[in-house]
């Protein structure tokens, strides 16, 4: 797989999502198949029974229970007490992880990009709808992180957030279990983690994938590949080389390499989705060429990341 030849990067907020798209994701919110309990008050509401505007069902009193919390009106029906019980309101952080690796600036349209435009698309859900979001970039930096962003909130903090995405640059390699095992004992809160990645790594994935499971994070799995990868159009004797480490080999690439290549494909994106679903998260495959609107409305919202 090339890398993406003199790529046009994004370099501002509208480069990473269009007033079309804008408009589109005004309406969701970020979600979680689990319930968490926040430490601010936010815009998310929880099984947790507290004290709110949205009311959730009635319990009998019993001594020492808040007066002002009394239904009056079934009291004045029935002769007996009741309280009314509310939903509580509680924040979400929403944790973005992109792969910033030379492997992942590979294909056409490049998959850094299409991740580029996917963390932009959901930070910017996550902050109208007030949670604290976060991103951050493993690559060649530091225990396997190329940088991060955290703490923000609010529509005002968008453009920060498209500076930062749009100030990243790929290249060279890192160790995904290092990356991971840094995420895990540094993240804050929770709420619900997406990690944007080919998850190529020659390490394999599963020891870093088992340290950001659980925690207090609902974690998402997109695996981002390119058209190239998925359906190769090379032919004749190559020289491959890794884009990351240097390695080198030489092949022939006949009919029958290729479908080979396509099932050991097949296999090793079966077995992640199948990695992932025995430890309870989400997994999901998507193509670099697919429209961002695509990953949101129709494969991200099904599997209940969005409502």
């Amino acid at each position: 797989m090339l890398p993406t030849a003199s790529p046009k990067r994004p370099q501002s907020l509208e480069d990473l999502i269009d007033a079309r798209l804008v408009s589109r994701l005004g309406p969701l919110d970020i979600a979680s198949r689990k319930v968490f309990f926040g430490k601010l008050k936010g815009e998310r509401r929880s099984k947790k029974r507290g004290e709110s505007v949205e009311f959730a069902d009635h319990r009998a009193y019993v001594m020492g229970d808040d007066l002002r919390h009394i239904d009056w009106n079934i009291f004045a029906r029935l002769d007996n007490l009741f309280m009314k019980l509310f939903l509580e309101e509680e924040d979400l952080s929403l944790h973005l992880v992109i792969d910033a690796s030379a492997s992942a600036d590979c294909g056409s349209p490049s998959k850094f990009e299409f991740m580029q435009r996917a963390a932009m698309s959901l930070g910017y859900v996550g902050l109208v709808n007030l949670n604290r979001v976060a991103v951050t970039v493993m690559g060649e930096g530091e225990g396997g992180i190329a940088g991060t962003i955290r703490d923000l909130r609010g529509r005002r903090r968008t453009r920060d957030l498209a500076r930062f995405i749009c100030g990243l640059a790929p290249g060279g390699g890192f160790s995904f279990d290092e990356a991971a095992e840094r995420i895990a004992v540094s993240r804050r809160g929770k709420g619900v983690m997406m990690i944007f990645s080919d998850f190529f790594f020659k390490e394999g994935y599963e020891r870093g994938l088992r340290m950001l499971v659980g925690r207090g994070y609902d974690v998402f799995v997109v695996q981002v590949l390119s058209p190239q990868e998925i359906e190769p159009d090379i032919t004749g004797d190559l020289r491959l080389k890794d884009v990351e480490d240097g390695d080198t080999a030489e092949v022939t690439i006949t009919a029958p390499l290729l479908k080979r290549y396509r099932a050991t494909l097949g296999a090793y994106t079966g077995a992640l989705q199948k990695f992932c679903t025995a430890r309870d998260m989400n997994y999901v495959s998507v193509r670099s060429d697919t429209p961002v609107d695509a990953l949101i409305f129709d494969h991200l919202r099904a599997r209940g990341v969005v409502r």
